[in-house]
Formats: C-alpha cells, structure tokens, sequence
C-alpha cells in the first residue's frame, strides 16, 4: 500500500470580495509558504475563476488535513476576512472520511467518499 492510499483532499472555493483579489493573491503566497513545510502534503495550488478562487490540495490522511487546516489557520482567518467560503468539498476513503466528520463540521462540507480508481 503506498501513501496515496489514504488520501485525502480538500477543495475550498472562496468568493472574494470586490476589489480584493489582488490582496486574495498575495495571501496565496502565505498559504503556500507554510504549506511548503508541510511533509504530509501531496499537492497544494490555487485556481482563480472571476472573482472565485479554488484551492487544490490533498494529503496524507486525515491527520495530515487537519495539521494544515492548524498550520494554516491563521492564513484562513485573514483570507475570511476579504472572501466568504462557499462551498468545501472533502474526498478520500471511508475510513478517513469518519475522522474528518466532526473536527470539520463546522466547515459544512460535502464528503465524497473513494469508491474505485486506479493508481499509478
């Protein structure tokens, strides 16, 4: 079994305020910076659609999702203050899916959980 096995992602979609995407942007560059510490991250980049950023970002289980949702708390709270969350998606297997639940509630998302795919 190797790391990808109990993956697990999250995508946040933030709607930013007007006139604020330029501020939006240098944030990125925060969350990025402390993410880049993060040994438990497979991938982390951000997307901009209009005035609608997305962050794409998974990681090594559950654990490693909520050690960054804690590394990079303070990066959240000031990005909420320019943007508003809209929609939180969180995918990967049942079982890691089950410890997300309740520390992530808060958030509202949607939970996918895997049923099939292959790895390469």
């Amino acid at each position: 079994m190797n790391d990808l096995s109990n993956a697990v992602s999250i995508h946040p979609y933030f709607r930013v305020q007007e006139g604020k995407l330029q501020a939006f942007k240098e944030l990125m560059d925060r969350f990025v910076a402390r993410t880049s510490t993060e040994e438990t991250c497979f991938y982390y980049d951000f997307s901009v659609c209009g005035n609608i950023v997305f962050c794409r970002e998974a990681y090594a289980g559950a654990a490693g999702l909520l050690a960054h949702l804690e590394n990079v708390g303070t990066c959240i709270e000031e990005g909420l203050t320019i943007s508003e969350l809209i929609r939180v998606e969180v995918h990967g297997p049942s079982e890691e899916i089950a410890k997300l639940r309740e520390p992530l509630a808060e958030l509202g998302p949607d939970f996918y959980e895997h049923v099939t795919g292959a790895q390469f």
